[in-house]
């Protein structure tokens, strides 16, 4: 990455957005609580439990079920393999880390007027990490469809004058690409680097020329793509709960959502095709994302019996704020009249985009679990989220207009499954849990339903609880490469394990 000691700042008008899309509309809606180690070996399945620091995140009403103030703390070991193939082009990354994904109280406040049917009322904050960006793979293959990253530039080029993606006499690349970016926006950028590194041709050299051809063809490409991203999703849940009568719990939480994210991408493309003037590429971008957000969610349990207990909750839309920042490099190596000549663009800019709106899809979830006394349970939880209903904002902008039309039609209401089951010996308890999410897209073969199970125990030694748990999931999906021009994708089988570790003590 560039030294920031030589950038500069593209400040830009609101009309000139970054090419926001349907991945990454898909990224910020992913609510996936990591939670405690009681939590993770049960599957998530504790929409009618409560009693644990993680199912306050699902079901406010959850913190009354405490008999005393309460506090936990989890620690993760997160470990991601990916296997891929990329035109028959097979490799496998694996990555690991430790991290903190859990810590909150709750304190619980009994009403000392006997009359009255409110017994207690509980009120707490926890912080909750909702999903881990950090992955890193690379893969190579020979594309022998005929799309070249030259198709990239070329989507972008066409149909724009010529005199507003080149630079001007005597003016620097690097001034170039900064000044028609804050006067045409993202796609003039693209073009600009796609003419000025040779890649895109004029079909003639007139300032109002609109049509362009590639130097760069053929059918056979042998490309070589590196991914490398780091972040989280998380928020911070400020919780108030009541119990009504013996059986019946309400509870509100208000979130604060934030988001880190930071991706690399390295596409090196080469090829020897017979009348193609650019031989090799290698095209670099880098984006920076931080986001702020809130939701809400309000639920409530009821205990139907002594061992009967139904659960349900609403998790609004998150509402959120996002600035993004990127910055590109391209290099191109061509055979001019038998030479080899480079032609390299490092602009040492950093392009700052004005803030965005992003509304992710609201949730509901149906809980039900049964207690077997001192013995143990059994609880099912069922989500649904209509991610059709994800919108860019402001709506009135006409490329946001076209992407949530898109997300309307390529995306679909996607239902959650979990199950989970405990058994206690005297303070032993022994878990496991199972877990099925459907994909958000219509088409499940370009991202498939994830699948997981997890393992755990725990002992109680009175006031404090120590729990252990392994989760491990899976799921098949392919990555586009870019989204216009070189739309191949590399096909990516990705498992998770995780192994949690929680320490929760009575206040």
């Amino acid at each position: 990455m560039k030294k920031l000691n030589l950038l500069f700042i593209a400040a830009l008008s609101m009309s000139n957005m970054m090419a926001q899309d349907i991945t990454d509309a898909i990224r910020y809606s992913q609510d996936e609580i990591q939670g405690t180690a009681r939590f993770r070996s049960m599957g998530g399945a504790f929409g009618a439990l409560g009693g644990d620091m993680s199912a306050v995140s699902i079901n406010p009403a959850g913190s009354s079920i405490f008999i005393k103030s309460h506090a936990s703390i989890s620690i993760s070991n997160l470990s991601t393999k990916n296997s891929l193939n990329y035109f028959n082009g097979a490799n496998a990354s694996t990555d690991s880390k430790f991290d903190l994904n859990q810590t909150g109280a709750t304190f619980v406040f009994n009403n000392l007027n006997s009359n009255s049917p409110w017994r207690k009322f509980a009120l707490g904050a926890a912080y909750d990490k909702l999903s881990n960006f950090d992955n890193n793979w690379n893969v190579r293959g020979v594309n022998n469809n005929g799309q070249s990253i030259g198709d990239y530039f070329l989507s972008y080029a066409q149909g724009l004058r010529l005199d507003q993606i080149s630079a001007l006499d005597n003016e620097s690349l690097s001034t170039a690409y900064s000044e028609i970016n804050t006067a045409y926006g993202f796609g003039n950028q693209q073009g600009f680097l796609g003419y000025e590194s040779y890649i895109i041709e004029p079909n003639s050299n007139d300032d109002d020329n609109t049509i362009y051809y590639s130097n760069i063809v053929g059918n056979n490409f042998d490309q070589e793509y590196t991914y490398a991203s780091t972040g989280y999703n998380g928020k911070f849940s400020f919780n108030a709960s009541t119990q009504y009568g013996d059986n019946l719990y309400f509870g509100l939480n208000l979130n604060s959502h934030f988001i880190n994210y930071e991706k690399f991408t390295d596409l090196y493309e080469t090829n020897a095709n017979a009348g193609s003037l650019v031989k090799s590429v290698r095209f670099q971008n880098g984006l920076s994302t931080i986001g702020s957000g809130f939701s809400f969610q309000f639920g409530a349990i009821a205990k139907v019996n002594e061992s009967l207990r139904l659960g349900l909750s609403y998790n609004s839309p998150t509402w959120y704020t996002i600035s993004e920042e990127t910055t590109q490099y391209l290099g191109t190596v061509r055979n001019e009249n038998g030479s080899s000549e480079t032609q390299i663009i490092d602009p040492f800019v950093i392009n700052v985009y004005p803030d965005y709106k992003l509304q992710t899809p609201g949730k509901i979830t149906g809980s039900l679990a049964y207690v077997f006394g001192d013995q143990g349970l059994i609880s099912f939880d069922y989500s649904r989220k209509d991610h059709g209903s994800t919108k860019f904002k402001p709506t009135s902008d006409p490329y946001f207009s076209v992407q949530n039309g898109i997300m309307d039609d390529e995306l679909k209401n996607a239902s959650t499954y979990r199950i989970g089951g405990e058994y206690r010996v005297k303070q032993l308890s022994l878990r496991g849990g199972y877990r099925l999410e459907e994909s958000p897209y219509k088409n499940d073969s370009f991202y498939g339903d994830l699948n997981g199970y997890s393992l755990g125990l725990g002992y109680n030694f009175g006031n404090v609880n120590l729990d252990l748990a392994y989760d491990h999931s899976q799921r098949e999906y392919n990555q586009k490469l870019y989204t216009v021009g070189l739309t191949d994708a590399a096909f990516i089988d990705s498992t998770v394990d995780n192994v949690t570790l929680t320490l929760g003590f009575t206040l």
